[in-house]
Parts: structure tokens; C-alpha cells; sequence
């Protein structure tokens, strides 16, 4: 089942697409980790990216495009994946389903703006390994202020701070607004409560894909 999260920074589409892709044993795919991935990796593509980032241009849909294809290809996919942070657009939207990428069902986690501020306002991240924890949400890791993974201190991103989380989140409304519409057209878009318990969500998430 190749699958779509969407929703506000803030909303737990991360949180959630980890318990899915476990759940469902297939990845969790980040256009970010991607571009990461593909500025390391010494490709045509990779030396492509680098060019375009280091002259400070927006990096063009159709290498985005690309570089999603190319990580969907991968065996670990064969079974479907979650794509978290893409598209952002319509344009994004059509040009991944004109490239012949199916996407059977978008999961929209919908939270009020209020929520949102003071979740992000909890949030704190490790800043070697980036295993994220929430003071708000009481996923606290072992030992306070250090991450259980690694060690390390947990910091506070200068993004989660609230003049930059409203500014996210506005970016993020004008730019899905109309995305929303396109998916809910198609009959693909399901909204879920994302003000309710995590357990509730993943619940109600599980419901809509096993359906």
C-alpha cells in the first residue's frame, strides 16, 4: 500500500507513520532524508542536487520527482511505503501520479492551531542522533534533558519556537489548501482526529488502511 501523510508541522505525522511503518513493515520515506541521502551519494543526480543548492536555487519538482522514484524503486518499497513532507503542492501531486507513482490512500492528521503551538513549544530533539522527545505529549526519554539513544543533549530547534512555528504553519496551509481538495476529489483523503490519545490515532489510522 503506498500511502501519503499529510498535516501541520506539529500535527504527529511522524509519530504516526513510525507505529504505520512498523505495523505494516514498510518505510517511512522523507523528501529531506532523500535529498540528504542524494547530496552523499556521488550520483549524476546527487552532483545535479548540489548544483542547484549550492547557486541557492529551488530545487525543480521534476528532481524531486526523480529522486522519490528512484527511492521507491528500492526493494524495501516492493510492498508500498509513507511518504512524509511530499507532495506539497498540486503540481507536485500530478507529477508524481504522471510519472506512474499509484497512491492508494493520503492520511490527513488534522490538529487545531492552538494545539499545534503549544505541542512544538514541548517539543525537544536530540541534536547528534535526532531521535525527537515532547514534554507536552510525556514522551520523556530516561534521564532528563539527555536522549536514550545516544547520550546527548536535547535542544530545543530554533523552528519550534512560536514566531517560526506560525510562520510553518502558514506556508504550510497556503501550499496544501488546495491539495486537500485535490485528493479529497479523487476519494483518496482521510481525515483523522489528530487531537485525540496516540493510541486513538494510530486506531483510527489502522482502520482506514485495513479497510
Amino acid at each position: 500500500m503506498n500511502i501519503i501523510f499529510l498535516g501541520a508541522p506539529g500535527a504527529g505525522k511522524g509519530t504516526q507513520a513510525a507505529y504505520i511503518s512498523e505495523h505494516f513493515k514498510i518505510p517511512t520515506i522523507s523528501t529531506g532524508e532523500i535529498i540528504r541521502q542524494t547530496l552523499k551519494s556521488g550520483t549524476e543526480l546527487g552532483n545535479k542536487l548540489k548544483s542547484y543548492i549550492e547557486k541557492g536555487h529551488l530545487v525543480p519538482d521534476e528532481t524531486v520527482i526523480e529522486m522519490v522514484k528512484e527511492r521507491i524503486s528500492k526493494d524495501d518499497c516492493k510492498n508500498g511505503f509513507i511518504l512524509d513532507g511530499f507532495p506539497r503542492t498540486v503540481k507536485q501531486a500530478e507529477a508524481l501520479e504522471h510519472s506512474g507513482v499509484n497512491i492508494d490512500k493520503v492520511i490527513d492528521i488534522e490538529v487545531d492551531d492552538e494545539i499545534i503551538y503549544k505541542r512544538m513549544a514541548g517539543r525537544r530533539v536530540c541534536g547528534k542522533c535526532g531521535k525527537t522527545y515532547n514534554v507536552d505529549l510525556n514522551v520523556l526519554p530516561q534521564n532528563e534533558g539527555l536522549c536514550d539513544v545516544c547520550g546527548n543533549d536535547l535542544i530545543q530547534r530554533a523552528d519550534d519556537k512560536l514566531e517560526t512555528v506560525k510562520e510553518r504553519l502558514k506556508v504550510y496551509y497556503d501550499q496544501t489548501h488546495v491539495l486537500k481538495d485535490y485528493y479529497q476529489s479523487k476519494g483518496k483523503r482521510f481525515i483523522i482526529d489528530g487531537e485525540q490519545s496516540l493510541e486513538k490515532i494510530t486506531e483510527d489510522i489502522n482502520k482506514v488502511l485495513e479497510a
